[in-house]
């Protein structure tokens, strides 16, 4: 009998882990945005309201309000047993949690695959899943929260000090100064030639935590990467029609895809 290859067991628990992780990224996707607009709608108000975080309430029908089942909170199997509906009111579910799932699933093998059953392949899978939910909640409202950049920044020099990153403590620390630094200048250079904001700050320290994970020799990478791959889409975009009001592209997207090709493939030789 043939004895499975070691990797195996590895894949399949990176696998779930990931598929977990990913379901766990469509509730902070969903819910993150809306927690920061009811902060900021009521700043001061000690008004009496329902708890609503990315706990309480329990997972729901966001067009009906019922509550999901346990079965059908399990990624991936659980939309393929509501055949894409709602359970209750038959409202169509997007397509995208289970793609975020799927992704999520992909990540976590890919991470454990690569670094074995180990503290760096859980490190490296939480830094893709956060890079993935900071494009989608940046493509979605044109934010990346600090509740989620300044984190992953820290946690990339922790895990650089811990040795999981493969990135000393110094080359970490060097890496979020100069990716925060290089951004502001261009878009600091760009305010005085045209009066004009290019970008916001939230890209400045998104990044500065891809500096901090990946090293200061990325940065020229990932700038590249994001700025190639901004302009291919915005030019499709626009030529659909589907380019935002002011002609504007939420720049968050590009970095991340960036990050994690830099991620998988490392830097651009030569740069």
């Amino acid at each position: 009998m043939h004895q499975l290859p070691d990797f195996l067991p590895h894949l399949f628990i990176g696998l779930l882990l990931g598929l977990v992780l990913g379901s766990f990224a469509n509730v902070v996707i969903y819910r993150l945005p809306r927690m920061l607009e009811r902060a900021w709608a009521e700043p001061d108000s000690h008004a009496i309201r329902p708890a609503w975080n990315l706990a309480v309430p329990a997972s729901h029908c966001p067009h009906c309000g019922t509550p999901l089942r346990w079965r059908h909170n399990l990624p991936l199997l659980g939309f393929a047993l509501l055949r894409g509906r709602c359970a209750h009111c038959h409202h169509p579910i997007g397509w995208r949690y289970p793609l975020i799932e799927a992704a999520g699933g992909l990540l976590g093998a890919w991470c454990c695959w690569r670094y074995g059953l180990s503290a760096p392949a859980l490190a490296w899978t939480g830094f893709g899943l956060t890079l993935l939910c900071l494009a989608v909640i940046d493509w979605d409202t044109t934010l990346l929260p600090d509740v989620l950049t300044q984190p992953l920044t820290w946690a990339g020099l922790i895990a650089a000090a811990l040795g999981w990153s493969g990135q000393s403590l110094t080359l970490a620390l060097w890496g979020a100064v100069g990716g925060y630094g290089l951004l502001w200048s261009v878009a600091t250079g760009f305010r005085l030639m045209t009066g004009k904001d290019g970008m916001g700050q939230g890209d400045f320290k998104l990044l500065a935590a891809l500096g901090a994970w990946l090293g200061p020799w990325a940065g020229l990478s990932l700038i590249l990467i994001a700025s190639l791959s901004g302009l291919l889409a915005g030019l499709m975009l626009r030529q659909r029609g589907r380019l935002r009001e002011g002609l504007y592209l939420p720049f968050g997207p590009f970095l991340v895809l960036a990050g994690l090709w830099v991620m998988v493939a490392g830097p651009i030789p030569g740069l």
